[in-house]
């Protein structure tokens, strides 16, 4: 068992619960009371009932209601605790280190409303160890902190890696879904997948919710978009109600809504001017000569609009077969493109894994025997690859302008530089992880986990006073 030095305490003290995320909190050291209590709202538990662990809101300032850390603990028990004025309320246990005069032992807090007491914390006798000594007349006679700490970026660096509860949105039970649960459960995490179509909404200026199976989905911290392109409209739907709630969606509803537009999305690259294959549209057929000689000779590519993991995708090696291949698509009132062939290219094709601001993988991949697309799902196949610095820059320009934090970026090498084929706001990983052997799935979990940390707040003009 830790034995601290003997210390001293006055009727009030700093202390830090560094487990929590609290660098500095003030303390009200009361003999009197049995259990420790910290002021803590948005309470909610979650977990797998044989380790349950509850998330909490703590504003560890008096008077600052606009700073709340976000803290998760491991639940260690229930109980029912009566107040000073006799009031009784059952309460989350948690277990912690309480850090004071850069000596730290374990404790067990209570979670309760406190929001009208001027500590934000209470210690109770339970907390203190015999070797600490009471001066009940005095205060501070430990080292004094400051909250100053909460405005600056050692709050960032020093959070704890907490518990986080993230959903993904997936309706397949695949490779990706699969990693994407085990890796955030070996890191301590709780993930949901929830089934995109079987979700709900109510749409209110108030209180905007998303419902799943007759009730209402709780508070995420996280939600990781997997929406199959046939229902790209309703899932970037779901997307945006969790938006409105403040979630942290890996990617948007808008860069998912834009990247599988294969027009919109030329037509954002374009705007930002990055490389890509000439590109042409039309919706006349008196304007198919035309659209030909926008693109340029044969052979040229025709592509529909939604098509996905290389369906839909026909190479026209004559004019006279490309003008074909436009008439069927168009008989069959399907919205296609037409786009410029890269012989150099040679059936080969770079995709790059973009995780937050860096690309973290790439591999190159070839098409089978006879056919032109690369697509693994169309029988190519796929080795790790070392890309230039001009493709590394065209693939994060790329996801940068569809707002996505993970992307796979498609890529050509011609003899002009790199050309964006597609940016895919879904990409799988199993034949990128096999292809590199890199854990790409855990660095995306390091972006996630990056993204949701406390941030460092102004300070206010008019912020109360410690004293408060």
């Amino acid at each position: 068992m830790f034995q601290p030095k003997p210390l001293t305490f006055g009727w009030e003290e700093w202390v830090a619960l560094p487990d929590l995320g609290l660098p500095a909190i003030r303390a009200k050291v009361d003999t009197g009371a049995r259990t420790s209590a910290l002021h803590a709202s948005d309470i909610e538990t979650f977990g797998p009932v044989s380790h349950p662990r509850v998330r909490f809101s703590v504003q560890p300032i008096p008077g600052r209601t606009d700073l709340a850390i976000a803290c998760s603990a491991e639940l260690v028990d229930r109980r029912e605790v009566t107040s000073s004025n006799g009031e009784s309320e059952l309460r989350y246990v948690i277990r912690t280190n309480l850090t004071v005069a850069g000596q730290s032992w374990p404790i067990e807090v209570t979670l309760t409303n406190r929001s009208g007491m001027a500590s934000r914390m209470l210690l109770g006798r339970q907390a203190l160890s015999e070797h600490i000594s009471i001066a009940p007349t005095e205060r501070n006679l430990q080292p004094e902190l400051s909250y100053d700490v909460y405005h600056s970026q050692q709050v960032r660096r020093a959070a704890p890696k907490r518990a986080l509860r993230i959903a993904v949105l997936s309706r397949e039970n695949n490779y990706s879904t699969k990693r994407l649960v085990e890796t955030g459960e070996a890191r301590g995490h709780v993930v949901e997948v929830i089934d995109t179509a079987r979700c709900y909404m109510a749409i209110n200026a108030l209180a905007p919710e998303v419902h799943y199976d007759g009730k209402r989905l709780p508070r995420y911290d996280a939600v990781i978009p997997r929406i199959g392109a046939s229902i790209t409209p309703y899932g970037t739907a779901v997307i945006r109600q969790f938006e409105t709630i403040g979630t942290f969606c890996v990617n948007g509803s808008a860069g998912i809504t834009a990247s599988r537009d294969k027009l919109h999305a030329h037509q954002v690259l374009a705007a930002r001017q990055i490389g890509m294959p000439v590109t042409a549209f039309a919706a006349s057929p008196k304007d198919t000569d035309n659209l030909i000689e926008l693109v340029g000779d044969a052979p040229l590519v025709v592509k529909l609009l939604e098509s996905t993991q290389g369906k839909g995708v026909v190479l026209a090696e004559t004019t006279k077969a490309a003008e074909s291949v436009i008439s069927a698509f168009r008989g069959l009132r399907a919205n296609f493109l037409v786009q410029q062939f890269v012989k150099e290219a040679a059936g080969e094709d770079i995709r790059c894994l973009v995780v937050g601001s860096r690309v973290v993988a790439a591999m190159k991949r070839t098409g089978a025997e006879g056919d032109f697309r690369s697509n693994l799902h169309q029988g190519g196949t796929a080795t790790a690859v070392r890309i230039t610095k001009e493709e590394r820059d065209t693939a994060l320009r790329a996801a940068r302008a569809f707002g996505l934090n993970l992307a796979g970026v498609d890529l050509l090498r011609s003899s002009d530089g790199p050309k964006v084929l597609e940016v895919n706001s879904s990409p799988g990983f199993e034949g990128i992880e096999t292809a590199t052997g890199k854990d790409i799935v855990g660095k995306l979990y390091d972006e996630i986990e990056l993204r949701v940390r406390p941030q460092p707040v102004r300070r206010r003009k008019a912020a109360a006073s410690e004293d408060a």
